[in-house]
């Protein structure tokens, strides 16, 4: 105001009671002056208000008609879809192959996508769009759309009613001939009305978009008088870019804070630039300051090799001469896993995926935009993948090792199965809730006995898979001994399992049923089949417990015994030598310490002498019993104390061995740790009415004699 009054006009020595009017002339004086400019700035905000409301309106009433253009025109190509899949099937039922199902999920899709596509389209509401993705429909309200969707609803009612018996896997061809038929008559007419209704959401889209231009225009052409306007009362700048830079910087914001992934740019001295999506946070666990150091903040998340590695791939993208495509290949940050806190503070696993991209300006690299995206659940996924293909393969062999097995011998192995589990779900059933702990744990005992027995004989053919299911049994088994409070109800945990083994028995049947080829001379007699088995399965014990172990098995003879007393023998050879290979022979550097072979010798002969007595010895050349061993073992698991175990003689300690429970092996596997192999070899020599002799020198063998 200094600039418009003279300095007296305002002195308060001269007029001080006269102040407060004055100010009010000058605030009156300058709103006259400036008042036309005032009013122009009201008009022009006024008048952009209007235009961006309208802009705003016709603009989302146009995206709703391209997307009720894009719907309508995905409808007319669905119709044909569903009716191209109908002579899918009618073709493939007139050939007499099975329907194909991505051709069947094809059809129903479609009839799908049709059907909420048709309802939207009447009523309104939120449908799948073109990329998947759900979008808004707002209901046809011209009455020449609401024509054309009455005429379509006409011809597609019945059409979907008609699909409807397609939608089950067992329809009859008198189904898909109904619905092929109204097709083929309808199709036609169906694809005009939809054509017809294309071309009326485009006009609808036209007339709109012709409505937009037409506000544009006309704004336009009111912006540019009201500006020259405002040029002419020497009004030159009116904020308008502050207002840009403004609203410019509010969208980066919004987009910071609604994007997912984390965003933020790196600057040439690796540290993080102003701005940080609000994701990039919760995906580092942490909250980032801008111009902190990258390598900082990445070494929480990887250290080492990975982090210079990390280190030399920023320089490299930081070089101009060098092409970014070219290095993308090998971006260490690819997959990250990092353990982070979530919202709650608690600590938890991450998959972290780290992009890069230049900003280059004037053929200088500014910045590098860095993407951080959460991909723990493709990570999860792929791992799953990875699982379930290791378990079809694992299958596949399983099926295919079946198939190379003797046909007589695997019909009896599945008939000894099919037994034996029948036998252990008779022994769970009989064991009521009103049982026992007394009777529960000897039902468990007489489980693990025919599971045992399973596995062992499942592993002497290779059948891996059904091994390991036996063993995930026995592992059930073991957890209802080790509660401590055995009773009937816990054995409600166990059908499943078994059911999954008598299912997997049950698909061997087939390859067990199976006629041999005559024309072919047979490779081996059941007897050598059984021998080579044997000796399989030892040398993969031996592999799986990290030894070296050859088998001689001689047991032709065996052919003589009856059925019942062969199957005992057959398990009792298999326990004793996976016992054989597990405790007795030693490892290779311990056998070279002691001066043997690397690879240890077990024998398995079953002899006849001329008084008709049988005698099955299984000897291997390994370490021997140990009593010493034995009785630290039973200390160890409190069945006696050392008190008690003085009073024992080391015959005594070593029938231990049997006892079902009792097993030298640190840790439960495969192939020991239960001390079930014994208790089962036990039972069987008791059920032969046999006698058990046992021989062993430490440091040189031991030799099992079953006499019977």
């Amino acid at each position: 105001m200094s600039a418009l009054f003279p300095a007296e006009a305002v002195s308060p020595r001269r007029r001080p009671a006269k102040r407060p009017a004055t100010a009010s002339r000058s605030t009156l004086f300058a709103f006259g002056k400036y008042r036309e400019i005032i009013i122009a700035v009201a008009l022009f905000l006024l008048f952009d208000l209007g235009v961006l409301v309208l802009n705003f309106y016709t603009s989302f009433k146009i995206d709703q008609d391209t997307v009720s253009i894009n719907l309508s025109g995905r409808q007319r190509y669905v119709s044909q879809r569903v009716a191209r899949t109908l002579l899918e099937l009618d073709a493939m039922r007139a050939a007499g192959t099975p329907y194909r199902p991505e051709t069947l999920a094809e059809l129903r899709n479609g009839a799908k996508i049709f059907q909420i596509s048709q309802a939207a389209f009447r009523d309104g509401g939120t449908i799948p769009g073109g990329d998947g993705k759900p979008v808004l429909l707002e209901a046809v309200v011209s009455p020449h759309g609401r024509e054309l969707e009455d005429k379509v609803d006409a011809l597609w009612k019945p059409y979907f009613e008609k699909l409807q018996p397609l939608y089950k896997d067992d329809f009859s061809p008198p189904d898909l001939a109904s619905a092929l038929a109204y097709s083929q008559a309808n199709n036609i007419k169906l694809l005009g009305l939809a054509n017809d209704f294309v071309t009326e959401t485009q006009q609808l889209g036209a007339a709109r978009a012709g409505v937009l231009r037409m506000v544009q225009t006309g704004g336009i052409v009111l912006a540019l008088l009201n500006f020259a306007f405002i040029l002419f009362k020497f009004l030159r700048r009116l904020r308008i870019s502050d207002d840009a830079i403004e609203a410019a910087t509010e969208e980066t914001r919004e987009i910071l804070t609604s994007v997912r992934e984390g965003l933020f740019l790196l600057t040439p001295e690796n540290r993080l630039g102003l701005q940080l999506s609000q994701s990039t946070h919760i995906l580092f666990g942490r909250t980032l300051i801008p111009g902190q150091d990258f390598f900082q903040v990445l070494e929480l998340l990887v250290a080492g090799k990975a982090l210079s590695d990390a280190r030399d791939y920023v320089d490299l993208l930081f070089s101009p001469h060098v092409k970014e495509q070219l290095v993308q290949g090998i971006n260490p940050l690819s997959e990250v896993q990092a353990t982070v806190k979530n919202r709650l503070g608690q600590d938890i696993t991450r998959y972290l995926s780290f992009h890069f991209n230049r900003v280059v300006d004037g053929g200088i690299v500014r910045h590098l935009l860095v993407t951080v995206q959460d991909i723990s659940q493709k990570v999860e996924l792929e791992a799953r993948l990875a699982g379930e293909r290791l378990r079809s393969q694992k299958e596949f062999s399983m099926l295919l090792k079946a198939f190379a097995t003797e046909p007589a011998m695997m019909r009896s192995f599945v008939e000894r199965s099919e037994a034996s589990l029948l036998e252990i779900n008779d022994l769970l059933r009989s064991t009521s809730a009103a049982s026992s702990e007394a009777q529960v744990l000897k039902a468990v005992d007489g489980a693990f006995r025919r599971i045992h027995a399973f596995k062992g004989d499942a592993a002497s053919l290779g059948l891996d898979v059904l091994a390991t299911l036996a063993h995930q049994f026995e592992t059930e088994l073991q957890k209802l001994k080790d509660t401590g409070t055995a009773s009937g109800d816990t054995l409600l945990s166990l059908p499943l399992p078994l059911e999954d083994l008598l299912t997997k028995i049950g698909a061997f049947k087939a390859l067990g049923t199976r006629k041999p080829v005559t024309d072919v001379p047979a490779k081996s007699t059941p007897m050598q089949a059984f021998n080579a088995a044997i000796e399989t399965l030892a040398s993969g014990v031996a592999d799986d417990v990290g030894k070296r172990a050859k088998a001689e098995v001689r047991m032709s003879s065996a052919l003589d015994l009856p059925p019942t007393k062969m199957e005992q023998v057959r398990e009792i050879a298999i326990q004793l030598v996976r016992n054989a290979i597990v405790h007795g022979v030693e490892t290779p550097a311990l056998r070279l310490a002691a001066g043997k072979t690397v690879e240890g010798q077990v024998q398995v002969n079953l002899t006849r002498d001329e008084a008709g007595e049988w005698q099955l010895s299984v000897r291997d050349d390994g370490a021997g019993l140990s009593a010493e061993r034995i009785r630290l073992k039973l200390v160890e698991l409190a069945w006696y104390t050392p008190e008690q175990l003085e009073s024992f003689s080391d015959k005594q300690i070593v029938a231990h061995i049997f006892k079902p429970g009792f097993s030298t092996a640190h840790e439960v596997g495969p192939h020991a740790g239960r001390g079930v192999g014994l208790d089962l070899v036990q039972a069987n020599v008791q059920a032969m009415g046999a006698r058990l002799l046992l021989a062993s020198i430490p440091g040189q063998h031991t030799e099992f004699k079953i006499r019977f």
